[in-house]
């Protein structure tokens, strides 16, 4: 982390030396103590936006035969992509890069600095058999220091996974924190003209179909480990809560109650599941999966749906109507205790709790559907997306950095996602038909 911070500053220095606010600003920093510097330094990688720039050229193809010519943009191509998503960093258009005489890129950090890159990724590979080999270096420009030098091992037809740890690799050196390129997704889409579960990389490629009802199928929730997805459907004729095991395909049934599912949500033990049903009104009840138990921990007057973990397990955020509009409250699972946090808006649902302690929900304001964020107490309220269609279900990242949501803003709704301050919002499915519902995972 210490390093990401100090790549911070001396950008920031390097953007202001011509200045003369540079010089006070250095000065300001030598007369503080060590500790004064630890904070500034903190503060500077905190609020900043502005993004490094990163220099990505095709990589070098070692193979004797010349075979897989391809590989020499396509793995660039991947990094360049999941660097682009972080929102941390933009990747330079490689007409700017300077060659030398002969035609080859200078590995020398001066031509990189002259067009402005922060950072070089310089990298070659070889496939022998269907084993691709991948020698990365990542370059710091400003200093010409080497901060990574790896070589990376990996199926030739699965390389995009292979780029995705050099982009995790690169964004924990620079940023000081794992990045998300090797999350999955699984969500609703109607691409066969049936509502059908499929899941995804976190980016939206390497799709795969998962239920093959031809009817609805709707919810997809990932269990914490990532093995499992739990989704309701009509496949039987009547509402029942299934559960797949992402490795065997195996499906079962969890729940086959008379009355209406909705909203299954796991608890971060992979032990609990709770749910929406809908007998003589909609209520939240959770099932233990271990002592095969159902408990019902909703019973206020009106509707009660759509609930979502705290990270430790023992609250639960969920939508109720009891006080006229839908709006989030919060249980203590211990005590019963409720609370109401939402109090903007007269239509707020979908509400997810991430692994930082903040819930995610979409609010219904001047006819749109509009993405916020909270703290799990209800303040510090967010607005996220605007004048951009509607955007509903959300779903943090694993990492609680990232939200991932579907919005129609061109026309279809398509998935989404976005920084956890609304910024870098980029559309990363393009499958025929609708795609909703989404759920995020660490694979």
């Amino acid at each position: 982390m210490l390093k990401s911070k100090l790549f911070s500053i001396h950008r920031i220095c390097r953007e202001m030396r011509a200045t003369l606010w540079l010089g006070l600003f250095l000065v300001l920093l030598f007369l503080l103590p060590s500790q004064a510097w630890c904070q500034i330094s903190i503060e500077i990688d905190r609020f900043s936006i502005k993004k490094f720039n990163i220099a990505i050229p095709d990589f070098t193809n070692l193979n004797v035969d010349e075979t897989y010519p391809e590989l020499s943009t396509a793995l660039p191509e991947v990094v360049s992509h999941d660097l682009d998503l972080s929102g941390y960093f933009t990747p330079m258009d490689k007409a700017a890069f300077l060659e030398t005489a002969d035609g080859t890129l200078s590995p020398d950090n001066r031509s990189w600095s002259a067009i402005g890159a922060d950072f070089l990724l310089m990298a070659r590979y070889s496939v022998i058999g269907r084993n691709l080999e991948v020698e990365a270096r990542l370059y710091d420009v400003f200093s010409g220091r080497q901060i990574i030098g790896r070589r990376f091992l990996g199926k030739v037809e699965i390389y995009r996974a292979l780029m995705h740890r050099i982009g995790n690799e690169i964004m924990y050196k620079v940023i000081g924190r794992n990045g998300m390129f090797l999350t999955k997704l699984a969500f609703v889409s109607t691409s066969t003209g049936h509502k059908e579960v499929y899941i995804s990389d976190y980016d939206g490629y390497n799709v795969e179909q998962v239920t093959f009802d031809e009817s609805i199928a709707l919810f997809p929730r990932w269990s914490p480990s990532g093995d499992k997805i739990t989704f309701y459907s009509l496949r039987n004729g009547d509402w029942m809560l299934f559960l797949t095991n992402h490795t065997s395909k195996k499906v079962r049934t969890l729940l086959d109650r008379k009355g209406l599912y909705s909203g299954a949500s796991w608890a971060p033990d992979g032990k609990r599941l709770a749910f929406t049903l809908s007998q003589d009104k909609p209520d939240i009840f959770i099932l233990d999966l271990t002592r095969e138990t159902v408990e019902r921990v909703t019973s206020h007057g009106g509707i009660n749906t759509s609930a979502t973990f705290s990270p430790d397990g023992k609250k639960i955020a969920f939508v109720s109507n009891r006080s006229g509009s839908p709006q989030i409250y919060v249980r203590t699972l211990e005590s019963g205790r409720e609370e109401r946090l939402t109090f903007q808006g007269n239509y707020n649902q979908s509400p997810s709790w991430s692994s930082l302690d903040r819930i995610a929900f979409s609010s219904y304001e001047k006819g749109r559907y509009n993405i916020y964020t909270m703290d799990s107490n209800g303040r510090n309220l967010k607005k996220l997306t605007e004048d951009q269609g509607d955007s509903e279900d959300p779903c943090w990242s694993p990492d609680g950095r990232y939200i991932v949501f579907s919005s129609n803003r061109r026309g279809e709704y398509h998935l989404y996602i976005m920084n956890e301050n609304g910024q870098n919002q980029r559309q990363i499915t393009f499958l025929k038909g609708a795609q909703t519902s989404p759920s995020w995972v660490a694979d």
